[in-house]
């Protein structure tokens, strides 16, 4: 029946594409204040589904509208939105000649790409952050994927993790800890780890997982990118910046709840409301409660998130907008595997590991708190037809309070002849692991400044595009956390014992928890009594950073352009002062203007390596230890396509990463380090997104990367891919239909999953390998959306895959889970 009606749908879609009777259509072109054609510049039809975009030339037509007066929206990343009224006669072409855009530095996040009336609701045809320059991806030399709002509310996603699953070559290493200082999520990307650092493409830190409630899109940009944003907050293999939701000039939003598996209940608010006559000032608060429980025996998560931001359009030359994000998050810390560093392994995968997912291994009584509070302030000002300025103010407080623990895997039972309480063990078998708690106290204290001047120009006749801009960046830490103390052994596996009195058998029993004696303490108040005579860090670290950069976009033809960057940072701590160059150089070609780009990059990439605690944090012996910088640079070169009117965008590309001066951990002494190593990290990428049919969206990628370390005195690791890399192979997809005729109008399906390689998280001559199995994840979903309503219904994990992440670490995800959300629009 379904079928039925699916075959129905796809008559009545093409009976409308080619039917024309009482209609006609719209042309023109769209320029800058100069002149100049601009690329990419959304315009829409209001209240009906007709779009399209310009091409390179700037111009645009639009066919088959029906007859009648229309307000046509023209808007485009970078400039001023606007509105003209239109009558559409039969049969007729409306010409509007020329349309010019003013330039304006505010992003317009609330645009939706539309081609021929299919919205491509997976992708943004250009980001104001990637070069600090409202380019259009096909214009720009480097690579970066979008995550768009659109796709994570039909994902019906809950969690960063989740989102971040839709980039082609970024995966999971390690998850959200909570604990001071880098409590936030690591990824692989490109081979390096990486933090959601960034917010607006400014300092955003956070210790704990990025709330998804005010994410407007995510992009994930490619490659050692410090000229443009430095070093501090990025890593070689890329960056993550999270786009917020920003005010618009009228009243809307949207109420959403959503229940799940394992207690999830969410609550949600989008509220947007002029504050002015003529929407001059306006107001958007975006807020989320979520409570969770654990799929596992003990574990939950409950927080808070409020984020209000406030636009003020002074004139036609002055704006202000102000960026609020304030969260509260009250949980326990997720359940940490350490494989030992400091010896052979027992085991070398999951299998011989014996492991139960199920299992915690710690109580609901051990609660971190992570508040965080993000402030982002922004003046816009026109100083010229061809130059505009942005100043720009962020503030960032992170606190990590409460009890975070560990599993690390101890040798001390695997001697055969250990004496434990004055009896004999002999373990023929298994693994034990010590549970290690700390009293977590942490602050991370930011302050950035940055003021650009963008302009839009021509020299001798050339076009050129420049960003000029300095920026300053201090970090405090305050870190008052307990020394790590132990807390009990955890026994994992079937061992044979010989000789152990009651009091030791408990510890290895794998059918309970540790239960008796000192091995037992799982209460906040016995961590507490515990802790009580360790001692207490007393550390302050303090980074400054004084930069200085310039980025210049030429176009030598309309089909060859080159970009020439240059930034210089003067870093200032306690122990060190450095002083970086980070170059950059792009060249583009376009065979086909707006449609086909051949491109290619050298990139440059610097890190001032921060001071480290050196020694056992279990023993409370540590020292800091500071290191000299290290360097990368990428060589990267590619094809962009922009095809089928826009419905379908494309990225090819292949690069290449060396490292030198690399910070590594001494062979056999954990939390020891030296500095003498050399790496490459290569690969080829791959992504696409399209809508190739109204209704039809779908969005993949695929990657693969061969790392490895070429040169150290540390042979425990040379001529192996390091445990940073994560898996080689990895691939996504999500593709949906929604209904938009007959009986089955506004109902939708979407499938996809995602899949990773045999992923080394252990990976040393003398400790051995231990790898994690590869796996694919499916998921699926049904929804059904009107003007005003919208229910979802997804179901992750189908086949109900035990599957891990790692980075020297084992953290099982979470099984076959649903979640379903009804929302509400205004």
């Amino acid at each position: 029946m379904y079928k039925k009606y699916f075959l129905l749908s796809l008559c009545l879609v093409l009976f409308q594409l080619g039917y024309s009777q009482s209609t006609g259509a719209l042309t023109g072109t769209i320029v800058n204040t100069v002149g100049n054609p601009i690329s990419d510049v959304n315009l829409e039809l209001e209240g009906t589904s007709l779009g399209t975009e310009s091409n390179f030339r700037g111009e645009f037509q639009l066919s088959n509208i029906p007859v009648g007066n229309y307000i046509l929206k023209v808007s485009y990343v970078g400039y001023q939105s606007l509105e003209r009224s239109i009558v559409i006669t039969e049969n007729k072409v409306n010409d509007l000649k020329s349309i010019v855009l003013k330039t304006r530095q505010e992003s317009l996040d609330e645009v939706v790409v539309k081609a021929n009336g299919n919205p491509n609701t997976f992708t943004r045809a250009a980001s104001e952050h990637v070069a600090k320059l409202p380019l259009s991806n096909i214009e720009n030399p480097q690579v970066y994927n979008t995550i768009t709002a659109e796709l994570l509310e039909q994902q019906v996603v809950t969690n960063f993790d989740d989102a971040i699953k839709n980039a082609p070559g970024l995966t999971k290493l390690w998850e959200s800890t909570g604990r001071g200082g880098d409590g936030a999520g690591y990824f692989s990307l490109r081979g390096f780890p990486v933090q959601p650092t960034l917010v607006n493409g400014l300092p955003g830190i956070t210790n704990s997982s990025p709330d998804p409630a005010n994410i407007e899109r995510i992009e994930v940009v490619k490659g050692p990118s410090g000229t443009l944003y430095g070093s501090s907050l990025i890593s070689y293999g890329g960056l993550i910046n999270i786009t917020t939701k920003k005010p618009y000039n009228y009243f809307g939003g949207t109420l959403s709840y959503t229940a799940g598996s394992y207690g999830l209940n969410r609550i949600t608010a989008d509220v947007n409301t002029p504050l002015d006559e003529q929407g001059n000032i306006a107001l958007r608060v975006n807020t989320a409660y979520h409570t969770e429980n654990s799929y596992q025996d003990a574990g939950f998560k409950k927080s808070f998130f409020f984020a209000p931001s406030l636009s003020y359009t002074v004139n036609d030359r002055l704006s202000f907008l102000i960026n609020t994000e304030i969260y509260s998050g009250k949980s326990t810390n997720p359940t940490m595997l350490f494989v030992d560093r400091g010896a052979p392994l027992r085991v070398h995968n999951i299998d011989e590991l014996g492991y139960d997912n199920k299992r915690s291994y710690t109580s609901n009584d051990q609660v971190l708190e992570n508040p965080t509070f993000n402030l982002q302030g922004q003046m816009n000002y026109k100083l010229s037809d061809s130059w505009n300025s942005q100043t720009v103010l962020s503030r960032g407080v992170a606190k990590t309070k409460g009890y975070y623990s560990y599993l690390y895997e101890t040798t001390r039972f695997y001697q055969g002849r250990d004496e434990v309480e004055g009896e004999l063990t002999n373990l023929d078998e298994g693994v034990v692991f010590s549970r290690y708690t700390s009293d977590q106290n942490s602050t991370t204290l930011t302050t950035d400044l940055q003021q650009n001047f963008t302009g839009d120009f021509k020299i001798a006749g050339l076009r050129n595009r420049m960003v000029v801009g300095v920026d300053y960046f201090h970090r405090k830490t305050i870190d008052n956390s307990s020394a790590y103390v132990g807390n009990g052994n955890i026994y994992i596996g079937n061992a044979s014992l010989q000789n152990v009195n009651e009091s030791v058998y408990n510890i290895f029993n794998p059918e309970q928890y540790v239960t008796n004696g000192d091995n037992g303490i799982l209460s906040a108040a016995a961590v507490d009594n515990l802790i009580a005579n360790s001692p207490r860090n007393n550390n302050e670290t303090k980074e400054e950073v004084y930069s200085a950069y310039v980025s210049n976009v030429i176009d030598f033809t309309s089909k060859l352009s080159a970009m020439a960057s240059l930034r210089v940072d003067q870093f200032e701590s306690a122990n060190n002062s450095q002083t970086a160059l980070s170059p950059k150089f792009g060249l583009v070609y376009q065979p086909v203007e707006g449609k086909v780009a051949l491109f290619a990059n050298y990139m440059d990439g610097f890190t001032n390596v921060s001071p480290s605690q050196e020694g056992d944090p279990a023993q409370g012996n540590t020292t800091t230890r500071t290191f000299d910088p290290e360097h990368a640079n990428q060589i990267e070169f590619g094809t962009k396509l922009n095809l089928l009117d826009n419905k379908l965008s494309a990225s090819l590309s292949y690069y290449d990463i060396q490292v030198s001066n690399i910070v590594m951990e001494e062979t056999g002494r954990p939390f020891y380090y030296v500095q003498d190593g050399e790496r490459y990290s290569r690969g080829f990428e791959a992504s696409i997104t399209a809508s190739p049919l109204r209704g039809l969206n779908f969005i993949a990628g695929y990657s693969y990367n061969d790392s490895k370390l070429t040169k150290s005195d540390q042979t425990d690791f040379l001529n192996r891919r390091p445990e940073s890399a994560g898996p080689k192979n990895l691939a996504n997809l999500w593709a949906s239909y929604q209904f938009h005729e007959g009986h089955l109008n506004g109902f939708g399906l979407g499938f996809g999953g995602n899949y990773a390689d045999v992923n080394k998280i252990f990976n040393r001559e003398v400790g051995g390998v231990f790898e994690l199995p590869s796996y694919t994840i499916l998921n699926a979903a049904v929804f059904y959306n009107s003007d005003k309503f919208g229910i979802n219904l997804k179901l992750n994990n189908l086949t109900n895959k035990e599957y891990y992440s790692g980075w020297s670490t084992i953290n099982p995800q979470t099984p076959r889970n649903v979640a379903a959300n009804l929302s509400y629009k205004f």
